[in-house]
């Protein structure tokens, strides 16, 4: 019908759009190469879409189609000679502090200014090939010292400090291993919580008398998957659904695997039956272990130089947060602690010497522990435990709390700046 009304004069003809512009050939392979180290780095897919299109659009491309999935990233730009495309699976592999400091300062710098894109695929690619800041001595026992510290918080005991500390240079060993051994790295989660249950049920309570449960959940820490869960609750807020629930889906696999190694120990060396735990120590050990959990991420995650007050800074103000919501409400813990998180990492990363937001930001989600509480339902869901059902409901509300509480955060952050910039341009 339309062709017949322009053949008789009685529509107008559709003028054709303009034509796209040249852009650099570099820039699709720059957008490829940029999305998975971003899914590498730990971003959720919205994030990553929306860094892949500020940047496209800042070097002059005019239509840009972005698909990305946690696995690979999807991109397409429309050019003076045509359509260019480009897929590139994720490696998987994550990338530590270091890397993902400097990660967010290229991505900044591709927002805002003006670089040669042929340069920063260059220097994109030497981030990702970065090794540690430190070697694998230091990088056991900063796991050595998470365990400790996460021990503090979670089960001030003076008497399980050692046991903590040998535990977790056992774990970090075993993680070293793993990167060089692929077989293991496949099976390390079991392998380690396998390990840790059988010490803890035939070494620690025999000598100790304390709780199997309570020693097994440091050690394992850096296993849980709770940032994992909480991206992925993020994403599904989001209407991210196919991205929200893959993620969600992998989270919930890590977490079997451990409780498939803590049954498998439980069912060789004896049930994990609940002990009293030793005399506490004083209500300083917790903060205490905040500043030994951000010594160990310092070395076990390569953070960057100079980071380390600028971390444990945001690590103390979510765990102050935190205790502050657990006051108000025990639910509100991880809501009200991921609510100043995006805050004070954006105030840290506006100052002179402060780190970019990410690199004090992912520290400070691994003092929530939603994947703590879960292994402990879990496990005690799989013993037969009364409580096991409502410690996983807690976990589940503590994951979407923290989301919630991230996005919130994220929101007053940028509609803060937004308002201080309108405030002194106008």
């Amino acid at each position: 019908m339309r062709r017949v009304l322009r053949a008789l004069g009685g529509e107008p003809p559709v003028e054709a759009g303009p034509e796209p512009p040249e852009v650099s050939p570099d820039l699709v392979p720059l957008l490829r190469e940029l999305g998975t180290a971003l899914l590498d780095s730990g971003r959720s897919v919205t994030d990553v879409e929306d860094d892949l299109e500020a940047v496209a659009r800042r070097s002059g491309a005019s239509t840009i189609g972005t698909l990305v999935l946690p696995t690979g990233v999807f991109v397409r730009v429309s050019t003076a000679g045509g359509t260019v495309a480009d897929f590139a699976a994720a490696a998987g592999s994550g990338l530590n502090l270091d890397q993902i400091g400097a990660l967010t300062t290229l991505v900044r710098r591709l927002r805002t200014t003006d670089v040669a894109l042929a340069d920063a695929r260059a220097e994109l690619r030497a981030i990702v090939e970065r090794p540690p800041r430190f070697g694998p001595v230091l990088t056991v026992v900063g796991h050595g010292l998470l365990t400790v510290g996460f021990g503090l918080v979670l089960n001030p005991t003076a008497r399980l400090l050692p046991v903590y500390l040998a535990l977790g240079l056992l774990v970090g060993g075993l993680r070293w291993l793993g990167t060089r051994w692929p077989t293991l790295a496949t099976a390390l989660p079991v392998v380690a919580a396998f390990v840790v249950t059988l010490l803890a049920v035939d070494v620690v309570r025999p000598w100790l008398g304390d709780d199997p449960l309570s020693v097994v959940v440091p050690p394992l820490v850096s296993f849980l998957p709770g940032s994992v869960l909480t991206v992925a609750a993020i994403e599904l807020t989001s209407s991210q659904i196919v991205a929200g629930a893959s993620r969600l889906v992998y989270g919930v696999a890590q977490l079997l695997l451990l409780v498939f190694g803590v049954v498998a120990a439980a069912a060789v060396a004896g049930p994990l039956v609940a002990a009293p735990a030793g005399d506490p120590l004083g209500w300083w050990a917790p903060w205490a272990g905040i500043v030994v959990v951000g010594l160990g991420q310092m070395l076990f995650a390569s953070s960057p130089r100079g980071s380390l007050p600028w971390v444990l800074l945001v690590l103390l103000g979510a765990y102050a947060a935190q205790l502050a919501g657990a006051l108000a409400a025990a639910p509100l813990s991880g809501f009200v602690g991921a609510l100043v998180i995006a805050p004070l990492a954006a105030l840290v990363a506006r100052s002179p010497h402060g780190p970019p937001a990410a690199v004090t930001t992912l520290p400070a989600f691994w003092l929530l522990v939603p994947g703590a509480l879960s292994l402990l339902g879990l496990s005690d869901l799989v013993n037969g435990g009364p409580e096991a059902a409502q410690e996983i409901a807690n976990a589940v509300v503590a994951v979407f709390g923290i989301a919630l509480g991230t996005l919130v955060g994220s929101a007053v952050t940028r509609d803060a700046g937004r308002v201080t910039r309108t405030l002194f341009t106008s």
